[in-house]
């Protein structure tokens, strides 16, 4: 659906959101659900001290945490998901802020239950979780104690889980202000004023006409530069937290901080790094090639999402791209594609924009209720037909790690999570170009990936490169401004895009805009998810029966293995830097083609 106007939240068709009532069937229901928190909390509060005095009554005590860890993790999710589709609703605020404290006041009244449990002597707790009426706890007893050396006293533990809620005070505040409070205003189109959003900037920013680009993206950087001391104060806030958390447990660093608890090496992080920095001159042979495609005199930095094969008009609607998912996804069988596009009709998406509404897209899982996905769908930009099958192979990973998980060890990782989702863009790209119909349609889905594995891959890899100079220089003593963050930002843009790239004076403003930057070193998973993606893709599409149940092997892990170990199971070895590499060959492969195809 493509929109002229965006509507007030209350005007968008029932059919166009999604039934949170495998959830909550009312906003009462949720009342009655957040009640039940504080006695539940003060019921496992009831085994502090005893948890090491028989198997029994750890068993028990377990059981208590995970009825309660049910209930917020669903309770959070309903308030979460409301928030979101109207980030403007006062009410959904209220109840989004009552869960987040009642979750930080039962963490703070439990703090004591990981300290003591770890308290146990292992070889006694190693004994009983071999018990038969351990093995939905195991796994979740092993991991805890992959973490032990790095988990301190009850005292200090109830601390931090009472700063938890004013911790993501910075990304909050962010959130409101970028998408709520931010006015954009509108940009001239053919003499239309069309407004200019988050949403849809990504629209102006492929819009054919270089003078609609220029106006979107100075407009749309203006805005930022105008709040660029508060924008970069905020996220110094949130590097800063970041700092302080890892000083407090006595981690070497926050980049080990984030990757210990899933026994990802840092070697993983800076090997990507390296391996990207190694293969830049191919980066930069596609800017160059952009240039020459465009026919510009200088690239500038509002040019380099605009389609380089002129006069292809899509038009997808909602429901072809769902079944573009389905022949696309075939290869995965039919209960995985009747599974996703059932849901994706019926229930599990918040289909378009609405005023309020958070930007872009993701999806959000839960163990009692549907995977939902948020969108917001655009029938004129075909890489809403990618994104709706990215965010579809993740409400798949959970929904296969609900199936064949219990409770405490279903939770995959993020670093597994963007493997299904980049998965799934691989299969439907593949389809299209099978299936396109001319070879202006196979140049342009050719450009189209290409683009695509460099905002994913190289772009991911700079934005991660970017949060780890940010973290060493707090880690090192040096606070952080706009300035400071600024000129780290444009020296990076300059080395990424290379010398064929011309850049506005407030292009930097780019670094102060990306939400994911307030989860410190999640994007990086990006780049490691789509190279291993590639990897598996081609080893199902070429394989059979085999590759293919290895690959569910993968959805089906859950939480019950490290992602490192998943992988492998799955095909792909991720501490090698071998699968970065075959990525960026992938590319290289690309713009080789391209170069070849739009030669002119």
């Amino acid at each position: 659906m493509t929109k002229t106007t965006i509507p007030e939240r209350k005007d968008v068709p029932a059919c166009d959101t999604w039934d949170l009532t495998s959830l909550f069937k009312t906003n009462g229901d949720w009342e009655k659900a957040l009640a039940t928190i504080e006695p539940m909390t003060k019921k496992l509060a009831a085994f502090k001290g005893t948890l090491g005095s028989s198997p029994e009554t750890l068993l028990s005590a377990l059981k208590a945490y995970e009825e309660l860890s049910k209930t917020i993790e669903r309770v959070y999710n309903y308030a979460g998901l409301q928030t979101t589709q109207d980030q403007g609703d006062a009410e959904a605020m209220n109840r989004e802020g009552r869960i987040q404290m009642a979750a930080a006041q039962s963490s703070s009244e439990l703090s004591f239950f990981d300290t003591e449990l770890l308290a146990i002597p292992d070889d006694t707790i190693k004994a009983w979780i071999e018990r038969p009426e351990f093995a939905d706890y195991r796994i979740y007893i092993q991991k805890l104690l992959h973490i032990k050396p790095y988990t301190l006293s009850e005292k200090e533990e109830r601390l931090l889980a009472l700063q938890s809620e004013p911790a993501g005070t910075a990304n909050k505040t962010f959130e409101v202000l970028t998408n709520v409070d931010f006015s954009f205003g509108t940009v001239n189109v053919q003499g239309v004023e069309k407004p200019l959003t988050q949403t849809t900037w990504s629209t102006f920013m492929e819009n054919s006409d270089r003078a609609v680009r220029e106006a979107a993206y100075k407009k749309f950087y203006g805005m930022f530069e105008q709040y660029q001391h508060v924008l970069a104060s905020l996220y110094a806030g949130s590097v800063n937290q970041d700092v302080f958390e890892m000083r407090a447990r006595g981690y070497g660093s926050c980049l080990e901080h984030a990757l210990y608890s899933n026994k990802v090496p840092v070697s993983v992080y800076h090997n990507l790094i390296s391996t990207v920095h190694k293969n830049l001159p191919v980066l930069h042979r596609f800017y160059a090639l952009r240039k020459k495609v465009l026919g510009v005199q200088e690239l500038r930095h509002y040019d380099v999402y605009v389609p380089l094969v002129k006069d292809i008009q899509t038009n997808t609607s909602y429901e072809q791209s769902v079944e573009i998912c389905r022949s696309a996804l075939a290869p995965l069988g039919t209960e995985y594609t009747d599974t996703l596009c059932h849901g994706l009709l019926h229930g599990w998406v918040d289909k378009y924009e609405n005023k309020g509404k958070r930007s872009g897209a993701f999806s959000s899982g839960v163990y009692t209720g549907n995977p939902y996905i948020l969108l917001n769908y655009d029938d004129s930009v075909i890489r809403d037909v990618f994104t709706m099958a990215h965010e579809g192979g993740h409400s798949m990973h959970t929904w296969y790690s609900v199936h064949n998980n219990p409770f405490m060890q279903y939770n995959y990782t993020i670093f597994e999570a963007e493997v299904a989702s980049t998965f799934n863009e691989e299969l439907v790209f593949t389809y299209l170009l099978k299936n396109a119909d001319s070879k202006d349609m196979k140049a342009y889905l050719l450009a189209m990936r290409a683009n695509d594995i460099l905002a994913t891959l190289h772009r991911q890899t700079m934005f991660a490169e970017y949060e780890l100079k940010a973290h060493e220089l707090v880690e090192h003593g040096t606070p952080l401004s706009a300035e400071v963050l600024r000129k780290i930002y444009r020296e990076l843009l300059e080395q990424y895009f290379g010398p064929e790239m011309h850049f506005e004076s407030n292009s930097d403003m780019e670094g102060l805009r990306i939400p994911h930057f307030y989860g410190a070193f999640y994007v990086y998973k990006y780049a490691t998810g789509i190279s291993a993606a590639l990897a598996l893709s081609k080893r199902v599409l070429n394989g059979g029966d085999k590759e293919r149940e290895d690959y569910f092997k993968f959805l089906k892990s859950g939480g019950s293995r490290y992602p490192i170990e998943s992988l492998k199971i799955a095909g792909v070895d991720m501490s090698s830097p071998e699968p970065v590499q075959a990525a960026l060959d992938t590319f290289a492969q690309l713009v080789t083609e391209l170069e070849n195809t739009l030669s002119m």
